[in-house]
């Protein structure tokens, strides 16, 4: 393990693999660096990376502080390219997705940016959270209701059957490792703060974003992630669409399909 002081002071916690150009993982909500899926999906593309996969605040082995803001997160990530040499490229999964966005549109020296299915709610068709999420959620773990929240974000930010939670609280590792993480969910939800009302993208919300990028999102997605991953496609000014079966991330990641996916773009193989 590695760490990384971010411009707050805040240590950051990260783990360094294989030799390359650098490309920095950022996971989405619930996710940390020693999340399975990451794991393997580091050992992979360490084959042509070097591989930074890393905590985000709050998670893992790295460090806190209150009151939160999206700028920290994304100083958090400007430490890490910094740390990398100054520039990389940068791989976001979910609302990891969106963070690396808006620190690409904040001016990050993202060489290529790869942008894996945001949660963007973008048509009134679709389900859409209770306009009082952030703060019910905020709410829940003020008061140490995390079990609580775990379920009110999964099924009302995330959509997932109520089923699904009953599930995972009964594999104790799982539900473990959601418990620890639990108090982020308001950051995540911050994040996507403005964009799961069911409306288009703002035409030039990220204007500033010129570097190539990738978004992908696959076809076994649920309808208003392949919506949100292709209204983004079309709003950046640099970017391509990739859909494939085996891209998407509301159950296990494909490790495989998406470290190949990522090779083509980032190294042109």
């Amino acid at each position: 393990m590695y760490t990384v002081t971010s411009k707050d002071g805040t240590k950051i916690a990260y783990d360094k693999t294989g030799q390359g150009p650098s490309l920095i993982l950022v996971g989405g909500a619930f996710s940390y660096r020693k999340f399975p899926g990451l794991v393997k999906l580091a050992s992979l593309l360490s084959e042509l990376f070097t591989v930074y996969n890393y905590d985000r605040r709050g998670r893992g082995e790295s460090g806190d502080k209150q009151p939160y803001a999206i700028e920290r997160e994304i100083e958090d990530l400007q430490a890490l390219i910094n740390e990398a040499g100054g520039s990389a490229y940068v791989w976001g999964l979910s609302s990891g997705a969106v963070l690396a966005l808006q620190a690409a549109a904040s001016g990050a020296n993202i060489t290529k940016l790869a942008l894996h299915e945001p949660p963007f709610i973008v048509d009134a068709a679709d389900r859409q959270p209770p306009k009082d999420f952030i703060k019910q959620v905020t709410e829940l773990i003020a008061n140490n209701r995390r079990a609580e929240a775990i379920k009110y974000f999964m099924t009302k930010g995330m959509g997932a059957p109520s089923f699904v939670v009953g599930i995972m609280r009964l594999m104790p590792g799982v539900w473990s490792n959601l418990l620890a993480v639990a108090h982020t969910i308001p950051y995540d939800a911050a994040l996507l703060e403005g964009y799961t009302a069911g409306k288009p993208l703002p035409a030039d919300t990220w204007s500033t974003v010129q570097m190539p990028t990738l978004v992908l999102e696959g076809t076994e997605s649920p309808v208003s992630i392949r919506r949100a991953s292709q209204a983004l496609a079309k709003a950046l000014p640099l970017s391509q669409l990739k859909s494939k079966k085996g891209l998407g991330h509301t159950k296990k990641l494909d490790a495989k399909i998406i470290s190949s996916e990522l090779a083509t773009f980032f190294m042109g193989k």
